[in-house]
């Protein structure tokens, strides 16, 4: 299964996806992951990413989405993938679903996790306080979310135009989340074999 999975921050995505990793036996794929790794073994890509990091910008689409490709290449993804974190935006959507026509590796379905703000500042304040992630503080989660709402939002039209968007209820316990993931993952394989 060829998969991408949505979520505002704190929303559970990376949780979910490792679990999803274990059930469906694909790979759970970071772009953030990616990054950091490409520019610690310092790949070509890597070391554009890293100048342009040092340099204080952000790392540009065209450079994340050739690590992308060059991941999505290797052989233990043919079988399939979860893909968190990436497409953010209209743009990155165009050019992932290009990329994927490519590589004629279309996506399967695209689970959003659905969870009120108030829940998602809750729960990254409980970890702010045991962790210290400066990316939780109160103040910077509801600006994350501001600007998560305004640019996913049109992402979820273009997959729900496109007939594989799966929205999940992403409050309450772990199982129970992670059931209603597979629940709808099942609705979307018995949507593509009709």
């Amino acid at each position: 299964m060829r998969l991408v999975i949505l979520g505002a921050p704190g929303s559970g995505k990376g949780t979910q996806a490792a679990r999803l990793k274990a059930a469906l036996g694909v790979p759970h794929i970071s772009t953030g992951d990616l990054l950091r790794a490409a520019v610690a073994a310092g790949t070509p890509l890597g070391l554009k990413a890293k100048a342009v990091m040092e340099a204080g910008h952000l790392v540009s689409d065209d450079i994340v989405l050739g690590m992308l490709e060059q991941r999505l290449a290797q052989p233990d993804v043919r079988t399939g993938f979860i893909l968190d974190g990436y497409p953010r935006n209209l743009e990155q959507v165009r050019a992932l679903d290009a990329l994927l026509a490519r590589m004629r590796q279309p996506l399967d379905a695209v689970v959003k996790l659905r969870v009120p703000s108030d829940v998602i500042i809750a729960r990254t304040e409980l970890r702010h306080k045991a962790e210290g992630r400066a990316d939780d503080d109160p103040a910077t989660v509801r600006k994350r979310l501001e600007v998560y709402a305004e640019q996913t939002a049109p992402v979820a039209e273009h997959y729900t135009r496109a007939g594989i968007l799966r929205l999940v209820d992403g409050v309450g316990a772990l199982d129970e989340v992670f059931a209603r993931i597979m629940a709808a993952l099942g609705a979307a394989r018995a949507a593509v074999s009709r």
